[in-house]
Parts: structure tokens; C-alpha cells; sequence
């Protein structure tokens, strides 16, 4: 049934109580027989061939049952939803009182083609050797797709294949603003992966000519005074301020770069946006100081902080990591980054990246990851990864069409753990 079925009905069950697989078939079939009327009676349409087999997994924990219900349509579009509607009515399973309620229904025909056009862009970054396509959506996918591909390691740290012979490099923040030089063809950027500078870029600066692209914001600004203490610097850039490097358009990567200034016409202290101008080549003066004060009247809760020093002995703040799945979630959506995250069984991050890199975060996990987050859509080939590596659950912005859905992977929304507190 599922080769010819039109539309995947896809339902949450849970019960108060422990259940089984048998009870949860008996009680759909039980409680919606007469409901429809002969033509949607369920039976009959199971007889016919016009619905295939209900399949129930159910688990059980703390003395409560809940599990997923797919149902497989060939129906048209209202007949499907009234199908699928009807589950809802359901109260008991067993002796349990129980509830259903239906989380989408699946156009099995978009996932089919969501599939195609996942494999033709592998078959065309594969099967061809350059030339030009009609489509400039499909070229420009693959190209930023080989370009990701680009992306090596030095001595552990994300850089661009180019970064040990060329004999200049720019020094970044992270591997997202790595991919996103790589994007636009610079193959000599490397990340120093947080706000530490690594002993292998001091090191790498001594030898080459080095210019430091950073956030406009606080975390690029004493990430380059840092820089400035312990390695060897030519030239600075900065994005504009509060903008990241990874958000850039490529007209705005290459002004910053075109525009940089002499690292030592920049002062020692951690220089801003207000310094740098936005990379336009010129200092100017920091705003004006005020004598207006901060209002006691409204005061601002802050987030839980932790004192961390830094290295010329002054202490600054860093927000207390979250310790549940759904505080996790939270500051995962609240980035505004369209990240993925991926925790340990105590809820410790194993590892962030961007929603393109989900795929490539998971194959290179040392560990088996509990749970993937995503600020954004659920594909079938990271659904897939993510069975294969042992993911338990996903916790995901958006579901896309899957033309199949592993039973070892919990899949909710960001919707339902926050709404949940989990």
C-alpha cells in the first residue's frame, strides 16, 4: 500500500496507562466503526485496498504509554482528512483513558520528489565535470555544496585547503564563517573556534601575513584584543556592527576585506565597531559620553552569568549554559541563527554548527549524540544520519516530507518541548 498510497496519515498517541500495539489497533478500529458512514468505514476500505495497514508504535514509561500511529492513504485530500480527523475521537485504548491527536498528514508525492531533487544534486556534483545548467537555483546549489566539500582541517581547526601554502591568511571566528569565505571562493581563512586563539594560529601568524576578520560585535572585539596579545597580526576587518561574518553577502565580505586597515593603527584596547567604522578604512570617535543614567525604575533581569577571566587578568560574563533539553532548545531559537546543536544524554553540548552543516555534524560526532536540535526544517537524508549514529531524538523547528521515518528516532517540534518544559 505504501508504493501506490497518496498521503501518509502521521498521529501522537498517548494513554494513561500501559498499553500495547493490539489495543491501540483495536481501539481505532472499534471506536470509529459507524462513525463515517459505509463509505470511510475503515474496514471496508482496508478490504478495498483504498488504505493500507495502521502501524502503531507504542513504548512505555512511569506508567504512562505514548507512541505514533501512520496510516497510509490512497484517498483523495478531504477523505483523507476526515480519515484522519476521525482518529481524534478516540477517548479510551484498553482500559486506559487515552488521547490522539493527528501531527500532519504527508503528501507522499512531495517527499517522492523532495528525494529526486536531493539526488539529482548529488548525481550532479558527482556525474559532471563543470558546464553550464538552465537552472540557477540547481547551479548555485551545487557550487556552495562543493564548495562546503572544500572545507579541511589544520591541526584541528577548520580552515581552507589553501591555508598551509598561501602566504597570506585571514584568521576567523568559527567554521560557519570558514564555509561562508569558501562560498565565495577564499580558500585561506581559518577559525579559531571560540575565545581562546589556539597555539597552532599564534603560531601560524609568525610565518605568514595575517589579516583578522571578525563579528561586529563584543565577542569580536575581545577576540581580537586577544589576538592582538599573543600572535602576529598585519591588517584588521571587521563586519559591520552587530552583523556576523557568516551572514555576510559576498559584496559585503569582499568590501571588508578590500577595506581593511594596518593592524597597528588600531589601539591595543578591544576596538569596536565604533573604532573600525565597519571596515571603511578610517577610525572615528566613540560616542560621546552622556549624563543621563540608567533608570532604577525598570530594572532588567539578565540571564544567570558565570565571571570567566581573560587574558590580561579583567573577568567579564558568559552566560550559564542550559542544563535542560528544552533551556537548550530555547537559546538554540532565540539565535536567530538557523543552528543545530547536538547534546549528550546529560544534556552537554557536543557540538554547534549551522542547519547546512547537520549532516556533516553528525557523520564526524565522536560520540553518539542523545539529541539533535534544529532551527529549521528536518530533512530525510539528516533524519537518516541521525538513525544511522544512534540520535534517540530530534527536536526540530520544521518537519519536511519523509518518504520514511525511522521507529528509533523521537522526532518533536520546538513547539511541543518548550510548550512541555522538557
Amino acid at each position: 500500500m505504501y508504493d501506490t498510497a497518496k498521503y501518509l496519515i502521521h498521529a501522537n498517541i498517548t494513554a494513561k496507562g500501559v498499553v500495547e500495539r493490539s489495543d491501540v489497533v483495536g481501539a481505532i478500529f472499534g471506536q470509529t466503526e459507524g462513525l463515517l458512514g459505509d463509505e470511510l468505514d475503515l474496514r471496508d476500505l482496508q478490504d478495498s485496498s483504498k488504505v493500507g495497514r495502521i502501524d502503531v508504535e507504542i513504548s512505555s514509561e512511569s506508567g504512562q504509554s505514548f507512541g505514533t500511529v501512520t496510516i497510509a492513504s490512497g484517498l483523495d485530500q478531504v477523505e483523507t482528512a476526515i480519515l484522519g480527523a476521525s482518529l481524534e475521537t478516540i477517548e479510551r485504548v484498553g482500559p486506559c483513558r487515552a488521547a490522539v491527536e493527528v501531527d500532519r498528514i504527508e503528501d507522499v508525492r512531495a517527499a517522492k520528489r523532495r528525494q529526486i531533487v536531493e539526488r539529482a544534486k548529488t548525481l550532479l556534483g558527482s556525474a559532471f565535470d563543470g558546464g553550464i545548467l538552465t537552472s540557477d537555483e540547481l547551479v548555485e546549489e551545487v557550487r556552495r555544496s562543493i564548495r562546503i566539500e572544500d572545507i579541511t582541517e589544520y591541526k584541528g581547526l577548520p580552515a581552507g585547503p589553501r591555508v598551509a601554502d598561501s602566504d597570506a591568511i585571514i584568521v576567523v571566528e568559527g567554521r560557519s564563517d570558514v564555509l561562508t569565505l569558501l562560498q565565495y571562493g577564499i580558500k585561506n581563512a581559518i577559525g579559531v573556534q571560540g575565545t581562546s586563539v589556539p597555539d597552532a594560529v599564534a603560531t601560524l601568524t609568525t610565518e605568514k601575513t595575517v589579516t583578522a576578520f571578525f563579528d561586529g560585535d563584543r565577542g569580536g572585539d575581545l577576540l581580537l584584543k586577544e589576538l592582538n596579545q599573543i600572535a602576529s597580526i598585519d591588517f584588521v576587518a571587521m563586519a559591520p556592527t552587530d552583523e556576523h561574518v557568516e551572514d555576510l553577502s559576498r559584496n559585503a565580505v569582499m568590501k571588508a576585506l578590500r577595506e581593511k586597515i594596518p593592524a597597528d593603527s588600531v589601539s591595543q584596547h578591544a576596538p569596536g565597531p565604533e573604532e573600525l567604522a565597519a571596515t571603511d578604512g578610517s577610525a572615528r570617535p566613540a560616542p560621546p559620553p552622556t549624563d543621563e543614567s540608567p533608570s532604577t525604575e525598570s530594572p532588567i533581569t539578565e540571564p544567570t552569568a558565570t565571571a570567566v577571566p581573560t587574558p590580561n587578568g579583567d573577568t567579564t560574563t558568559e552566560p550559564t549554559p542550559p542544563e535542560t533539553l528544552s533551556g537548550h532548545v530555547t537559546e538554540v531559537v532565540d539565535s536567530d541563527a538557523h543552528a543545530v546543536r547536538l547534546l549528550d544524554a546529560s544534556y552537554e553540548t557536543i557540538a554547534d554548527g549551522s542547519v547546512d552543516e547537520a549532516f556533516a555534524l553528525l557523520k564526524s560526532a565522536a560520540e553518539p549524540p542523545a539529541c539533535l536540535i534544529i532551527d529549521g526544517e528536518l530533512t530525510q537524508r539528516v533524519l537518516d544520519i541521525a538513525a544511522q549514529t544512534g540520535v534517540g531524538q530530534i527536536v526540530t523547528q520544521e518537519c519536511g516530507a519523509f518518504v520514511k521515518q525511522p521507529t528509533s528516532v523521537r522526532v518533536r517540534t520546538v513547539g511541543q518541548v518548550t510548550q512541555s518544559g522538557a
